[in-house]
């Protein structure tokens, strides 16, 4: 099992920017991908973003971004801190949500999940 820890979060204005990071120790060495959700409350789990273990495969070979978040949310990773970085920009009412933070790929990397971290945004 993988520990996964958000951070960042918190309120902001509508227009306003966030960074959120994702520390999990050891992905970047057991070369797993890393993808960020999100929930508001009473809604699914939403898929926002996500960034693919290096070597890239053909089926994981792109940073990928939900269409609601293309062009304002930048996913970035460190691999010698073993972070991943959720950089959101232009933030909307409903971007609102917790976000979290999800290890993939095989082996040790298959479906590790932190406990997210809460983001508001207001008008």
């Amino acid at each position: 099992q993988m520990q996964v820890v958000e951070s960042g979060g918190g309120s902001v204005q509508v227009g306003g920017s966030l960074r959120l990071t994702c520390t999990a120790p050891g992905f970047a060495a057991n070369n797993c991908g890393i993808a960020w959700y999100r929930q508001a409350d009473g809604k699914q789990r939403e898929w926002v973003s996500s960034i693919p273990h290096d070597p890239a495969t053909r089926y994981d070979a792109t940073i990928r971004y939900a269409n609601s978040v293309k062009g304002r949310f930048v996913i970035s990773k460190d691999k010698s801190k073993d972070a991943v970085y959720l950089q959101m920009n232009s933030l909307k009412p409903e971007d609102t949500g917790n976000y979290l933070c999800q290890v993939y790929g095989g082996g040790v990397c298959y479906s590790n999940w932190g406990l997210g971290t809460q983001v508001a945004v207001s008008s």
